[in-house]
């Protein structure tokens, strides 16, 4: 029976109850459960909306009915099949059904009964029980062969479109699983349920899956701009805050500064040298213990002090937080029994060995929150510390068991994907009740909705390589995409790195060009070879990589670096604006050429150029030994070649050298800022 009730349109089904409810401009929250009702989680929508008043229409036999809010149409029909349309008839998404269909009444399109009526028995909703238990989840949709898809959050290959991919929706060091996506159809889909499982966009279908849930949950819109979606999805699922300034500079990092008397020495030659610098990091195991969340005072003994000299030099502070907790260390005891760390369904209450046996911190349990806040407090913001590295935050765990943890909020099949949401906000809320408005922290992982707790997300630790690089390009677009506007990445790869050799020397200057251009510009990485320990107690234990510092990699690398970290201040204007419209609109600060130009056709093809912000068009570099490359100039607007200062007509591909020390950068020349004078350093 289709029915309804309070402005939203329902199907009952046996003992399926489906909801299709406005949410949003042009939107609806889609559900579905074999509960008696629904479970109240908002999971990733979790932003107020107005109510709105929606069109609903149910036929007399309570056969067929629609629902329409804005341009957005849902229609149920008597297969009990769900489609969405825009409201000048384009089809957008179709439930993909083959079963007998018995019911020839009202409503029966015979097009459609040709189509569907067929003995495979395959429902578009899948609730397949599971014994004792809940139910495994398969959403099923109809595949449109011309069909472009892009979001979906970070995963490690180098291609933009999604179509014919499958992704696990899990997470995993340098993984992060954001399911929202945008189609070239017009339309945004999230996929609002942190159930671990995966999705398949199929050339014959699309499958969405969950290994284990209490109810099918998605969230669709439409527009008729890429921008209009993303900032229709940004309304529903939050905004990043505003940036603050200092974190559009330079970021400087390594595995790992040993000693206060190494960072401050490096800090004071950055100075010395006169090179742009907001930021330094202190990565991990500056502490004695994993889970004491202080530093080691044999290695920093007087972290105010120092964080003092920082701040007089005009540099801010990064310091690397871990969410383990060693079994030894003097906080674990407490802390499991309060059940603050998440726990295992078989054996050993222990997640992950490194340096000892160590739990993670629950970050569903509001209280394993607060709990962690008040240490960071006390140890590091009351001391200074402006900002937190939030590592591990898938969280890592020693073995990919994705049954066998529990969290306070429930099952890690069920709702293990939001780990990461909790983490970032605790940070954030923390540091807001501390009375901080522009809060921002690098985190490891994501899901829907980190954005609005103020994470910048980087990339994790992959390698270094021309093909690592092809990756990032890709994930750092999919990732804006998927309404996560803040990303980075270690520039030069985290692993495998050698300083003084000259095939890396390449790499870590195509990287670095490439990263001027990225949300936030951040050097880091695990370089050969590695010193020796310290001592074997505490912090000392761990040893450290090379130099990464712009200086480490000889003199014409130093020189190019240098150049491109001055570009990077001198952009600092024209960076504000687009971090404005991240925090008020969503926007990504980096996005596919089709965003800012989707009436041309060939934007939606290219994969290997950029947009930073609405007027520079970024050409990296991404092959070993690559002398020349194309670039395609998108119709709508007539290009500066920024390099040459020289002009072109959009709508066509030039081909460019590329010497080391130039990336092809391209300024439309309709730009509503001049920027020509920001790139005269490159000269």
């Amino acid at each position: 029976m289709i029915y309804e009730n309070n402005n939203c349109l329902y199907l009952r089904n046996g003992n399926e109850l489906l909801e299709v409810r406005p949410w949003g401009d042009n939107s609806f929250r889609v559900r579905s459960t074999k509960y008696p009702k629904f479970t109240g989680r908002d999971n990733a929508l979790t932003e107020n909306v107005s109510d709105t008043t929606a069109q609903v229409v149910v036929n007399e036999q309570n056969h067929t009915g629609e629902i329409t809010n804005g341009n957005l149409i849902a229609k149920i029909d008597v297969y009990k099949n769900l489609s969405f349309y825009k409201s000048n008839g384009d089809l957008l998404l179709q439930g993909f059904q083959r079963n007998r269909i018995d019911d020839m009444s009202a409503g029966v399109d015979t097009e459609k009964v040709n189509h569907f009526n067929s003995a495979l028995n395959i429902d578009s909703r899948e609730f397949k029980p599971i014994p004792g238990g809940d139910f495994e989840l398969k959403v099923r949709f109809e595949a449109q062969q011309d069909e472009k898809l892009f979001g979906m959050g970070q995963y490690q290959q180098d291609f933009l479109d999604l179509k014919n991919s499958r992704l696990e929706l899990a997470h995993r060091n340098s993984q992060a699983s954001v399911p929202f996506l945008i189609s070239n159809k017009g339309y945004g889909m999230l996929w609002n349920n942190p159930a671990i499982g995966d999705v398949d966009f199929a050339k014959n279908v699309t499958e969405w899956h969950a290994l284990s849930t209490k109810e099918m949950d998605y969230w669709i819109t439409c527009g008729d701009k890429p921008s209009d979606i993303e900032e229709q999805y940004a309304n529903v699922a939050g905004k990043v805050p505003m940036m603050p300034d200092y974190a559009m500079g330079y970021w400087q990092c390594k595995l790992r500064y040993r000693t206060q008397d190494e960072l401050l020495k490096v800090a004071r030659e950055f100075k010395a040298r006169d090179l742009p610098i907001s930021v330094i990091v202190i990565d991990y195991f500056h502490w004695p213990k994993s889970g004491e969340y202080t530093f080691d005072k044999e290695y920093w003994p007087n972290p105010q002090e120092m964080i003092d000299e920082l701040h007089d030099m005009g540099i801010r502070l990064m310091v690397s937080v871990w969410p383990t907790v060693d079994e030894d260390s003097s906080h674990y005891k407490e802390m499991q029994e309060k059940g603050y760390l998440v726990q295992t369904e078989r054996g050993a209450p222990i997640t992950m060995n490194f340096l000892g046996n160590n739990g993670f911190v629950d970050f569903t349990n509001p209280n394993a929150q607060n709990y962690l806040w008040k240490l960071l407090k006390k140890n590091y913001s009351d001391q200074g510390v402006d900002l937190f590295w939030l590592d591990e935050a898938e969280p890592e765990y020693t073995v990919y068991d994705f049954d066998n943890y529990r969290y306070y909020e429930g099952s890690n099949l069920q709702i293990g994907n939001t780990y990461p949401v909790g983490y970032s906000k605790s940070i954030y809320d923390g540091q807001k009740s501390e009375g901080k408005t522009q809060i921002i922290n690098l985190v490891r992982c994501a899901w829907a909705g980190s954005q609005k707790y103020g994470a910048l997300v980087w990339s994790g630790d992959i390698d270094s390589s021309f093909q690592s690089l092809r990756n990032q390009l890709a994930i750092g677009l999919n990732m804006g995409i998927a309404g996560i506007p803040w990303w980075t990445t270690d520039i030069g790869g985290f692993h495998g790195g050698v300083d003084d050799d000259e095939s890396f020397r390449e790499l870590v200057t195509r990287w670095f060009e490439f990263a001027t251009f990225c949300p936030v510009m951040r050097m880091h990485g695990d370089r050969e070879p590695h010193t020796q320990p310290l001592s074997n107690v505490g912090g000392g234990k761990m040893p450290s990589g090379g130099e990464t510092e712009p200086w480490a990699y000889g003199e014409q690398v130093y020189q190019i670096m240098k150049k491109y970290m001055q570009l990077r201040e001198n952009l600092q204007d024209y960076i504000k604006v687009q971090m404005g419209n991240a925090h008020e609109k969503g926007t990504p600060v980096i996005r596919p050429m089709f965003y800012d130009f989707n009436q041309d056709k060939n934007a939606w093809n290219v994969e290997d150029q950029f947009m930073f912000g609405d007027s520079i068009l970024v050409a990296p570099v991404l092959h070993e030994a690559e002398s020349s490359r194309s670039v395609y100039l998108p119709s709508g607007s007539s290009w500066i070649d920024v390099n040459r200062e020289t002009e072109f007509n959009g709508g066509q591909t030039i081909n460019v050298e590329t010497p080391l020390e130039q990336i092809p950068l391209y300024i439309r020349k309709d730009a509503k800022v001049s920027l020509k004078q920001a790139f005269d350093v490159l000269k």
